[in-house]
C-alpha cells in the first residue's frame, strides 16, 4: 500500500467505527450467557462481561499504540513480521485465514439460513448461507466504494437494532434484581468457570482490532485507526453490559439453557426475551434482527480478512494475485476468503469454532502485546508511553491466565494451537525455500545476460 495519505483510498473515522462495531456485535453476545448460566450466577455473569471488556479495551490501548508508527494493512501478520520476526507474522496470518475470518463468516453465514427458516419455508441453512456469502464477496470484490457504503449501512442498521434490543429490555423487561442460582454452582467463586468462559467473551469481543486489518485503506491511518478502535469497542462495550443485563435479569437458567439444544440455529437469548417481552411478533422481530445482525458482521470481516491474505501476498508468502493495489480492494484475496468460508460452512460446528478461533486469536493478540515491550526496549527512536505498557502487561497476563484454565478444561486448545504451528511452519519453510530458490534463478539468469557474447 502506498505510504501517502492522500491515495490511501476510502475509509475515514467513522467508517472505521462502523468497521469495528460490525465486527465485534454477532452471535457470541446472544448466545455465551445461556452457557454461563449453567455454572455462573448473574452477578458472576455481568462481573465476567466487565473483565471481558477490560481486556478489551487494554488490548484496543497496546494496539493503538502500534498502529501510531505501523500504518500498512495486514493487522497481527503486519505487526508480528515486523516487530518479532517473519515466521511469527506468517503463523498470525495462516490462523487469521483459516480461523480468524473465514470460520466466523461461516458460522453467521449459517446463522443466517437457520433464522430466515423461521420466518420463510426455505432450503437447507447451508445453501442459504453460501448465497449470502458469494454475494457479499462480490460486493466487496468489485469495487472500494460499494464495499464501504455497503457495509456502512449494514451496521448503522445493526446498530439501530442492537440499541433497539437494549433499550426495550431496560424500559419493558423486569426491574427486580435476579436471584436465580446457576444449577452447576459448586460453592464459592467459580474460578474455572469465569476463565473458560473468557472464551465465548473474547469470541463476542473480537473485531475490536478490525481497522488495523485495513490501516492502508484509511486516508489518516496514524490519527484514524486507533480512534475507530478506541470509541467503537468503548462502545460495544457498553452495549454488551446492557444486553447481558437485560438477559440475566429476566431469563432463568433453565430458559437460558434452550440454547444449548439448538446450537444457535433457531434461536438465541434474545429470542428469549423478546418472546417474553413482546409474544410471537418479538420472535418474528428478533429473527429479522438476526439476520441483519449476522450479515453485517459478515460483511465486516469480508471486508478487513483479506487485507490480510494481500499484505502476506506483498511479501512473496502467498500467490500474488491475491494482492490489492492502491484505493482498490483485494479481489483474490476477497475470493479465497469466500471459498474458504464456503468450505468450513459444510464443516464446521460453532462450539469448535468459537473455542479454536478464540484461542488462537488470544496467543496471537498477546504476541502482539509482546512486541510493544520489544519495541519499548530496542527502538529508543519510538517512544512507548508508560500507560501502554500497563495496558500491554494487563493483556499478556489477563491472555495467559484464560489460556491456563482452557487448556485444563480442553485439550482441543492445544491441539488446534499445535496443529496451526505445524501448518504454519511447514507453510512458512516451504515458500522460504521457493523464494531463495526464485532468487537463485534470478541470479543464474542475470549473470548469463551479462556474461561473454
Amino acid at each position: 500500500m502506498s505510504a501517502h495519505a492522500s491515495d490511501r483510498g476510502l475509509l475515514g473515522l467513522r467508517s472505521g467505527i462502523g468497521l469495528v462495531m460490525a465486527n465485534m456485535i454477532g452471535a457470541g453476545v446472544f448466545l455465551s450467557a445461556g452457557y454461563m448460566a449453567q455454572d455462573m450466577g448473574p452477578y458472576t455473569i455481568i462481573l465476567s462481561w466487565i473483565f471481558g471488556a477490560g481486556l478489551a479495551l487494554c488490548g484496543v490501548r497496546t494496539y493503538a499504540a502500534i498502529a501510531s508508527f505501523v500504518e500498512s494493512s495486514g493487522g497481527e501478520y503486519r505487526y508480528l513480521s515486523e516487530l518479532l520476526h517473519p515466521a511469527v507474522g506468517y503463523f498470525a496470518g495462516w490462523a487469521s485465514l483459516l480461523l480468524g475470518f473465514a470460520a466466523p463468516v461461516a458460522i453467521d453465514a449459517y446463522a443466517i439460513g437457520a433464522f430466515l427458516n423461521t420466518l420463510i419455508d426455505g432450503p437447507d441453512p447451508r445453501i442459504t448461507g453460501a448465497l449470502i456469502i458469494v454475494a457479499l464477496t462480490a460486493a466487496h470484490a468489485l469495487h472500494m466504494a460499494w464495499s464501504k457504503w455497503t457495509q456502512n449501512l449494514l451496521v448503522l442498521v445493526k446498530a439501530i437494532l442492537v440499541i433497539g434490543f437494549a433499550v426495550l429490555g431496560l424500559v419493558v423487561g423486569a426491574h427486580a434484581l435476579p436471584t436465580w442460582s446457576a444449577p452447576n454452582a459448586t460453592g464459592g467463586f467459580p474460578v474455572q468457570a469465569f476463565f473458560e468462559n473468557q472464551f465465548w467473551i473474547a469470541f463476542a469481543f473480537s473485531g475490536w482490532n478490525a481497522a488495523i486489518y485495513a490501516a492502508g485503506d484509511f486516508r489518516k491511518p496514524r490519527s484514524h485507526v486507533p480512534k475507530a478502535m478506541i470509541i467503537g469497542c468503548s462502545v460495544v462495550a457498553v452495549l454488551y453490559l446492557l444486553i447481558n443485563w437485560v438477559f440475566v435479569a429476566n431469563l432463568t437458567p433453565v430458559q437460558a439453557a434452550l440454547v444449548l439444544d439448538h446450537e444457535a440455529t433457531r434461536i438465541t437469548l434474545g429470542h428469549l426475551v423478546a418472546l417474553e417481552l413482546l409474544g410471537p411478533l418479538g420472535g418474528t422481530l428478533m429473527s429479522i434482527f438476526a439476520i441483519i445482525a449476522f450479515t453485517s458482521a459478515m460483511s465486516a470481516m469480508t471486508l478487513v480478512g483479506p487485507r490480510v491474505y494481500s499484505a502476506m501476498a506483498g511479501d512473496g508468502f502467498l500467490p500474488r494475485m491475491f494482492r490489492g493495489r492502491d484505493g482498490t480492494p483485494p479481489t483474490g484475496a476477497v475470493v479465497l476468503q469466500g471459498l474458504l468460508a464456503i468450505a468450513l460452512l459444510f464443516t464446521y460446528s460453532v462450539l469448535q469454532a468459537v473455542e479454536s478461533a478464540s484461542a488462537v486469536l488470544l496467543v496471537f493478540s498477546g504476541l502482539v502485546a509482546v512486541s510493544l515491550f520489544v519495541v519499548w526496549r530496542k527502538r529508543p527512536d519510538i517512544k512507548v508511553k508508560k500507560i501502554d505498557l500497563v495496558a500491554a502487561a494487563i493483556y499478556i497476563c489477563s491472555v495467559l491466565g484464560i489460556l491456563w484454565y482452557g487448556f485444563q478444561g480442553s485439550t482441543r486448545f492445544v491441539l488446534t494451537l499445535v496443529g496451526v504451528f505445524i501448518v504454519g511452519l511447514a507453510s512458512y519453510l516451504g515458500t522460504e525455500a521457493w523464494k531463495r530458490r526464485q532468487a537463485g534463478r534470478a541470479a543464474l539468469a542475470s549473470t548469463a545476460g551479462t556474461g561473454p557474447q
